[in-house]
């Protein structure tokens, strides 16, 4: 499973640096997997595109592991100001 940012999300950045393996772009930012680029309508592995956000904060659910091997519990989750980390149901 992988985390996503709701919509709560206050474009604080706090989130985006702590992340063990960037998997957290800034809204409206392309974002990187295996060395190729992805944007808003690229067609991406596991439908990653669905999670891709212009208005704020974003996690490509390819690239999260909920930081196992890094740490004890999800950094993004650790450090969000407004509880937007959540998991992907």
């Amino acid at each position: 499973m992988a985390y996503k940012i709701t919509e709560e999300c206050i474009n604080c950045g706090a989130c985006e640096p702590e992340c063990p393996n960037a998997a957290i772009y800034e809204g409206g930012h392309d974002w990187e997997l295996d060395g190729k680029t992805y944007g808003e309508n690229d067609p991406a592995p596991s439908g990653a595109n669905e999670f891709y956000s212009n208005e704020f904060y974003y996690i490509v659910p390819d690239k999260c592991t909920e930081c196992k091997g890094y740490h004890d519990e999800p950094q993004c989750v650790s450090v969000c100001p407004v509880d937007c980390c959540i998991p992907i149901s």
